[in-house]
């Protein structure tokens, strides 16, 4: 394969940093932009990036944002949500869009978040936006990337599933006690719609992007979205473990506040990699009990 110039932001995240690892492993020429650490920076919120950075790249990847379940979601971390997002994807956007030597592809890692609350409804990059906070942040991110689309530079949106299956994913450090401990289950009824994806296959499915020709919405996540309270049993079987102590829903509301909690704890996600399959994507894991062995190993 031909040695590839990819620019990354947000390369020091879970994510980021496998993917720098993994373009690096293969000969790429990896350039991680960072905010005022090393020797390429920018400020994305001042509004400060050098352009030669971009210029010629093979392609430019934007993985930017904090954390949405870090923290409770108060006024000020809910703009901070989508500020870390929109800001970044649109500098890039607008960067790039001004160069004479535009770069090849833009990728935009953006979220399954897109759907809202699908209940059992399959959601495929086809279907609609969701009506709640998550939703209107990834439209808005969407959205920033508009001067880049409209300068003719091939632009993807990597709509990550709901967990990206890694021990180092804070959520499943918080998980992975409490499940080896016997003390995990199902969150109520456990019966909404969770769409994973493994680190690896998150990684794979980037360089995918990056090499080949796909634009616009694409779902990375796995074939099989599963029900909460299957995963939960899965995870506990693969530990050894029993997984039958529920989460009451109201603890989780008390907990993260209710907005919160139905986005990311108790909200269905029934998501499908359909434009990946139809690709002719191939995932290393198939299932979620394939899934949760490989994270486990």
């Amino acid at each position: 394969m031909t040695r590839k110039r990819i620019v990354v932001t947000g390369g020091s995240g879970l994510i980021g940093s496998a993917l720098v690892s993994s373009l690096q492993a293969r000969g790429d020429d990896v350039v991680v932009v960072r905010r005022g650490e090393g020797s390429v920076t920018w400020d994305p919120d001042a509004g400060v990036l050098d352009p030669g950075i971009l210029a010629g790249a093979d392609a430019v990847v934007c993985l930017n944002g904090v954390g949405v379940g870090d923290k409770r979601w108060s006024d000020a971390r809910k703009e901070l949500i989508v500020t870390s997002r929109v800001n970044p994807t649109n500098l890039l956007a607008r960067t790039m869009a001004e160069l004479d030597d535009k770069p090849g592809a833009f990728i935009v890692g953006t979220a399954v978040g897109y759907y809202g609350d699908t209940g059992d409804t399959i959601a495929t990059e086809a279907s609609p936006a969701g009506s709640d906070f998550l939703a209107d942040v990834v439209v808005a991110w969407e959205q920033a990337a508009s001067p880049a689309i409209e300068a003719g530079i091939r632009t993807a949106f990597a709509r990550t599933g709901t967990i990206v299956l890694s021990t180092e994913n804070p959520a499943m450090k918080q998980l992975l006690p409490l499940f080896k401990a016997g003390l995990g289950g199902p969150i109520g009824d456990g019966r909404h719609w969770w769409s994973t994806i493994t680190l690896r296959d998150e990684v794979r499915a980037l360089e995918y992007l990056i090499d080949g020709e796909l634009d616009g919405p694409v779902n990375l996540v796995g074939p099989n979205p599963v029900r909460q309270g299957d995963f939960a049993k899965a995870l506990g079987a693969e530990l050894g473990r029993p997984a039958v102590v529920p989460v009451p829903k109201f603890a989780l509301d008390i907990r993260l506040g209710k907005e919160m909690a139905q986005a990311i704890g108790y909200g269905s996600q029934r998501v499908v990699p359909e434009v990946l399959l139809e690709s002719g994507f191939q995932f290393t894991s198939s299932s979620v009990e394939d899934a949760l062995r490989e994270m486990l190993a």
